[in-house]
């Protein structure tokens, strides 16, 4: 497994003015690890992430399984050995109330849940707040909170704080962990602009 995984704490960055979304991820010591453009006009979700901004070194590929689709799925590889690490479900009307996405393993088993905050929060956010009041993510898999995603309150911009720490056993891919990440701040980032 590359080196950019290796650790428990990220944070995500938006760019804000750019013609396609352009997600920079650093690890605690503030060094780029993860770098993600997205190509523009895509009928079908088809996210790679790479090491830097060059490009040259993709490490994931999220790829949504049908066009369009409020309940979509998007499947997790590993580019580097072109294997499935997982799959991510997006619990389609559910989400207009609270965000919730359903997390598989490699084989398709749902083995967690990200979940929206509270739904007094979530309800909160979407009826009188929006932006001022920042979501807040928990993935949980089986009995066990195994990473944190708190996005900062800001007038412009996205940026999310993604942590690892609580996940002692380590049941929680770090890859599978990143690629939520980045579906929340690519997808729910939309959902948020178009609402």
């Amino acid at each position: 497994m590359d080196a950019a995984f290796q650790y428990d704490q990220y944070l995500l960055l938006k760019q804000v003015f750019a013609f396609t979304g352009k997600l920079r991820i650093y690890n605690p010591q503030s060094q780029l690890v993860l770098y993600c453009q997205q190509k523009f006009f895509r009928l079908k979700e088809d996210i790679r992430i790479y090491s830097d901004e060059t490009k040259s070194h993709e490490l994931l590929n999220i790829q949504a399984r049908n066009v369009i689709d409020f309940s979509a799925y998007y499947d997790v590889f590993d580019s580097l050995y072109t294997t499935k690490i997982g799959g991510l479900r997006r619990k389609g009307l559910r989400s207009f109330v609270q965000d919730e996405w359903e997390v598989f393993d490699a084989y398709e088993n749902l083995i967690g849940v990200l979940k929206e905050d509270t739904l007094n929060q979530a309800l909160l956010r979407r009826l009188f707040f929006g932006r001022f009041l920042p979501q807040n993510y928990d993935l949980i898999l089986g009995d066990e909170r195994v990473a944190d995603y708190r996005q900062h309150r800001k007038l412009i911009g996205y940026e999310l704080d993604i942590n690892f720490q609580m996940d002692v056993n380590k049941l929680l891919d770090h890859r599978l962990g990143l690629a939520a990440a980045v579906l929340l701040a690519i997808i729910e980032g939309r959902q948020r602009k178009e609402g």
